[in-house]
């Protein structure tokens, strides 16, 4: 009898079960569209400007060449193709002067939640996914996400900004208009302070990165999934989801902030090859994604995207061992062929 492997993840102290005995087809994923529900007023559409905060980066077209405004508290601009707000209901804060770390009486930590919540809406057209969006409208958005970056990662109070897209309901999106949020936080995430102890560790003892190696061992592997000039996109070996994949851009980088112009070009070209191969082999499935970036020269950035397909249980819940029912290998063929399809 064949039996389950359990898979131990590149860098973090995870597990993961690879459940090929509970064998599955791609097709087995999809999930039937219920009737389609009638949209209300959408506050991200073109002529809702004033339904939300003023923009703090709106790009426009201006004599032919894209500018980089603000709104003000009395003004929205119009005629606008990629737009910044705030989030109406943040998660962090701004205040001009927050506490500092505290404990209560019984001894437990405690920080205010200051930083910052962005939306960024990626189109004035409402269903302009990444899955369909042009090369040039991704382009933008790439580079309102440079801007942001570049912005909030340079507050004094902020440890890292993550920048992450939930696609569908299901996945936590609670507007279909096609948009990425963003937020800046007081701390180091977990997760992402563990790559980076272990990417420093590494570096320090081998003098080289380790996300570089791993590049290197899954470009010749079963779960390369896709490559042009300047990034690879493969299914990792320790998929916590199935058909989970992560793009990485060839060239050592700590944050996008390092791309040059024709990387940027060809990030789009990733993305939308990656995505609308994802939305035809599985009926556009919910999805999250979230890019790993730190400004350390020992880290290298990525995007991981993770479909929805299935459900994190009592096991998973309260071991933190996942378990996967469909091989990485597998995904990664299914989506090397639907990849293939798209033009």
């Amino acid at each position: 009898m064949h039996l389950n492997e359990l898979r131990r993840d590149y860098l973090l102290d995870r597990w993961v079960v690879i459940a090929t005995q509970r064998k599955r087809r791609p097709t087995d994923f999809i999930r039937q569209k219920t009737g389609s529900k009638k949209r209300g007023i959408c506050p991200f559409c073109p002529g809702n400007e004033n339904m939300t905060p003023p923009a703090t980066l709106v790009y426009v077209r201006k004599n032919g060449k894209i500018a980089k405004e603000r709104d003000s508290n009395g003004f929205r601009h119009t005629g606008w193709l990629v737009r910044c707000i705030p989030n109406l209901y943040p998660a962090f804060t701004w205040l001009p002067e927050g506490e500092g770390e505290k404990e209560d009486v019984m001894g437990f930590r405690s920080l205010p939640a200051i930083g910052h919540h962005e939306v960024i809406v990626e189109s004035p057209n409402h269903d302009e996914h990444p899955s369909v969006a042009s090369i040039d409208q991704l382009k933008l958005i790439i580079e309102a996400y440079m801007d942001r970056f570049r912005y909030l990662s340079s507050r004094e109070y902020v440890k890292y900004v993550s920048i992450f897209r939930n696609h569908g309901s299901e996945a936590g999106a609670s507007l279909s208009h096609a948009h990425t949020q963003i937020i800046a936080t007081p701390i180091m995430p977990r997760i992402v302070k563990e790559e980076l102890d272990k990417a420093k560790a590494y570096w320090n003892r081998m003098k080289r990165c380790i996300f570089c190696d791993i590049i290197r061992k899954e470009e010749k592997s079963s779960r390369l999934i896709w490559e042009n000039k300047n990034f690879i996109v493969f299914s990792p070996w320790a998929s916590t989801h199935p058909f989970e994949f992560w793009i990485f851009p060839r060239r050592h980088q700590p944050t996008i902030l390092d791309m040059n112009p024709e990387e940027i070009r060809d990030l789009a070209i990733t993305m939308r090859k990656c995505f609308g191969g994802l939305k035809n082999l599985l009926n556009d499935p919910p999805y999250n994604f979230g890019f790993h970036m730190v400004p350390n020269s020992s880290f290298h950035w990525h995007l991981e995207v993770y479909p929805r397909l299935s459900i994190w249980a009592g096991f998973e819940k309260s071991t933190g061992v996942f378990i996967n029912v469909f091989s990485p290998e597998e995904a990664a063929s299914s989506l090397r062929e639907a990849l293939a399809r798209e033009t």
